[in-house]
Order: C-alpha cells, then structure tokens, then sequence
C-alpha cells in the first residue's frame, strides 16, 4: 500500500476476524509452500471494533513500516505451519488501539518471531506473549488509556517464556513485565518509566509464581508519590533469577525482594 492509503472497517463490522489475515486455514496453506506472505505500508483503521491484521497460518510472513489505529488486537500472530512456528518479521509498526480493557498491541500465538522499532499505544496490555522463541528489541508500548483496573495494566506480559528482550520500554503502564509461573525470560536494557502521579501501586517486574528470568541492566523510574514502588513482585520467595546491575532510585522503592536476587550492585 502507498504511505497513506486507508483501509477502515465499517462501523458496523461484526466478524471475529482480523480486516486482513496473512496465510490461510485450508489444509493447502499448511506446509512449506505457504511462506513469504508480506503487508507493507499504508493504514489500517479498525474503528474500535475491528481488529487490523492477523497471521493465521504459513512461515515468514513480513509486516512492515504500517500504521494500524483504533484496532481492538493490533496484530495477531496465530500459529504456523510448521509445528506452530510462525517466523515472522515485524519492523517499523505503529499501533494505537481503542482504549478499552481488551485492547492488546500484539497477541502472539506463534512461535520463532522476530519484532523490532514499533510503538504502541492506547492498549492495556502492550504484548500479550503466548508462545516462545521470540525476539523483541526497541519496543514501546505506552499506557494512555483511562484507569479501569490499572494496577493490572502491563506493557509485557509473557506466559510462555524463553522469549528475549532488548531496550523494550514499558511506559507508564501498572506492570511493566509481568510472567506467569515457571516462565522463564531473558530481558537485556529493558526500561520501565511512570510520567505521572496516580497515587496507586507500580510494578517494574512481576512474577506470578518464582522469579527465574535474567534482567540484565534493568532500569526502574518511579514516580515519587505513588502509594507503591515495587521493582520485583514474586508469588513465590524460591527463584533461582538474577538481576545483574540496576539502576532505580532506592529512595522511592517500598520492596526490598529483588535485593535476594542482585548481582553487580545499584545505580
């Protein structure tokens, strides 16, 4: 599509689809041959209802330098054909989706993808992760929703695991990382910001059940009146995780669990 071509759902769209699916389900889009799909360019408008794209089958599917807005699921990358890896590329994608508490940047289903220079706002959650082997590096989700059930608002939240980040910045969401139990990450220079005073809990990184990631350069900055700052929040104290070299302002944390799993000091 040329830069500012539109293609908008009708405000009376009413199908469980995306507006455009990549690779299809009939039986002949399941093998090797259903490979190298690509969308570039242009906008895509889902007027609040719709969601924009989905990747339903296939391999090495290529989404790049698109706008998609007001989308209720930005992208959905379902499972691929080859035992349910998807490899696909993502890069140069910005997402606004419609504000409401189901709204999600990028839902992953599929295993193997690559995500790189994409913003994202107006969702509650940024990446809703559920499968491995993904790559994310430069990735920004920010919170600009209104504040129904903030606290569980998250920009990164993973329940699969073996899945690596760099520099993704979660901002201003109620968790900026969050896994589920046995999830297992590695996450290199990632960025957890809040720009402003809600006078309610702040979580730079969650763990629903053990902390067994890896946070490597991990930086937190809290806002100096809200009612809590947590930097690690764990549903269970027997984590073998490691947090190598932070970089908070101690004098706003009202934790103390992530110092059990520092290694190479504060900044």
């Amino acid at each position: 599509l040329s830069d500012f071509a539109v293609i908008k759902a009708s405000p009376k769209w009413f199908s469980g689809n995306a507006m455009i699916c990549l690779g299809g389900k009939l039986p002949a889009n399941s093998s090797g041959v259903c490979s190298n799909y690509s969308l570039c360019g242009g906008v895509i408008a889902g007027s609040g209802i719709a969601s924009a794209v989905s990747i339903d089958s296939g391999r090495e599917t290529r989404i790049q330098n698109i706008a998609i807005k007001n989308a209720l699921i930005g992208i959905h990358i379902k499972h691929g054909a080859n035992n349910k890896s998807s490899d696909c590329d993502i890069s140069g994608v910005n997402i606004i989706g419609n504000g409401k508490p189901d709204s999600v940047g990028v839902l992953i289903d599929g295993h193997d993808n690559t995500f790189t220079n994409m913003r994202i706002a107006d969702v509650f959650t940024g990446f809703h992760i559920r499968a491995g082997g993904n790559s994310m590096r430069n990735i920004h989700p920010l919170y600009t929703c209104d504040y129904t059930n903030y606290v569980n608002s998250c920009g990164f939240l993973d329940e699969w695991g073996s899945n690596w980040s760099n520099f993704c910045y979660s901002d201003h969401f109620g968790i900026g990382f969050r896994t589920f139990p046995g999830v297992k990450n590695i996450c290199d220079s990632c960025f957890v910001m809040w720009y402003c005073n809600r006078e309610i809990s702040h979580v730079g990184f969650a763990a629903d059940g053990e902390f067994n990631s890896v946070l490597t350069n991990f930086k937190v900055d809290f806002n100096d009146k809200s009612t809590e700052n947590i930097v690690l929040k764990t549903g269970a104290d027997t984590g073998h995780g490691v947090i190598e070299r932070l970089f908070v302002n101690t004098g706003l944390t009202t934790d103390d669990t992530y110092k059990k799993y520092l290694t190479g000091g504060i900044f």
